[in-house]
């Protein structure tokens, strides 16, 4: 039986999803393969007052929007006429799909839809997210995400950043020879000098005794943190690696809810941490890893969705750095602000996601 406060409750009135495929300044090129464009699930959260919570999910390769897309409408129909509680959504979903399990696609789903039920709910306050959430909105430190990029767009991209105020930048690297990546590596950094961050990723690329071998040779270049340097799964070969290293070891995008991130520190994988909203459980998820964060005393940076982590970072105690990657930018009505290499979140209520309508439908998928 329904309290008086819950019947007067805004609920859920229909959720919609939409696939779009965005074309990208840069595309993502990585030492695993290249990301040529940004595939996007839109996700459009309806309740029955008018308020509409909005998210995105980024799939990787357009092979998976299609599937994504149906598991949103499918997983949302189930929300349909529940009052709007992300975090009463949150245990629905653990309980409804125990035996299915909560990974892979079906994490990302549940995480659109929580993202649009925090957004939804902020917009219901009249609060921006972080202030929902009991922080203030304010610049966050963010590191120029960029790819692995050879010498020419690596120099060129690493000035554009140097110009828009940013003091941290990160490349990819993972080249066939070591001597590659030490060259590369110090090229970007005497074009960036000795005062700018330069953070280094693998994308999973090396076998461990490999990892190894090229973090002690990167060592002059004095890098912020290794990200990823082998399979992500293996977190006792992080650890070695991390053992036997000089410089920082980042990992985290790929932890599949926060299960997982918790199983990593145990063992020991690394000595910073970079949650992807998305794949850690979306809003919900991303407090409890803060949590598990500040408990462990490890600087938490974010992966990709930009807008949403920073409001997150913002309440985030042991907020490190933000990702920049504006994989949704075209579609956004208001991208994300960057001044003098810090995030700037908008004051509007919300998560700062709304669609540019007319740039949905000229790349719907």
């Amino acid at each position: 039986m329904e309290t008086g406060s819950m019947q007067g409750m805004a609920r859920v009135e229909r959720v919609v999803a939409r696939a779009v495929n965005v074309p990208l300044e840069y595309p993502v090129r990585t030492s695993v393969g290249i990301v040529a464009t940004s595939p996007l699930v839109l996700v459009d959260l309806h309740l029955d007052n008018g308020v509409v919570g909005h998210s995105y999910l980024f799939t990787y390769t357009p092979l998976a929007l299609e599937s994504t897309r149906v598991l949103v409408q499918s997983l949302g129909a189930e929300l349909v006429g529940r009052p709007l509680a992300p975090l009463e959504f949150d245990t629905f979903f653990a309980a409804r799909l125990r035996l299915l399990g909560r990974s892979g696609l079906v994490t990302m789903a549940c995480a659109g839809l929580d993202m649009a039920a925090w957004d939804a709910l902020a917009k219901l306050r009249d609060l921006p997210l972080a202030q929902l959430l009991g922080g203030c909105v304010k610049p966050i430190p963010a590191y120029d995400s960029h790819s692995m990029d050879g010498e020419e767009v690596g120099l060129l991209r690493a000035g554009r950043a140097m110009e828009a105020g940013f003091r941290a930048i990160k490349i990819k690297i993972g080249y066939r020879e070591l001597a590659e990546d030490c060259r590369i590596v110090e090229l970007i950094r005497r074009r960036i000098g000795d005062d700018v961050e330069l953070m280094v990723d693998y994308n999973q690329s090396l076998s461990v005794p490999e990892a190894m071998r090229r973090i002690r040779a990167l060592e002059p270049y004095r890098l912020a943190w290794v990200e990823e340097p082998t399979r992500q799964e293996d977190y006792a070969g992080h650890a070695h690696i991390r053992a036997a290293a000089g410089t920082p070891v980042q990992m985290g995008e790929n932890w599949c809810g926060v299960g997982e991130m918790q199983r990593a520190l145990d063992a020991d994988a690394c000595d910073l941490v970079m949650p992807d909203v998305m794949k850690i459980g979306g809003v919900t998820g991303w407090l409890k890893a803060a949590t598990l964060a500040e408990l462990r005393g490890l600087p938490m940076s974010s992966h990709i969705f930009q807008e949403v982590s920073a409001h997150l970072l913002a309440v985030s105690p042991t907020a490190h750095w933000l990702e920049r990657m504006g994989l949704a930018d075209r579609i956004l009505r208001e991208p994300l602000r960057f001044e003098d290499g810090a995030a700037v979140p908008s004051d509007a209520p919300g998560s700062g996601v709304a669609w540019n309508e007319s740039e949905v439908q000229r790349y719907l998928a």
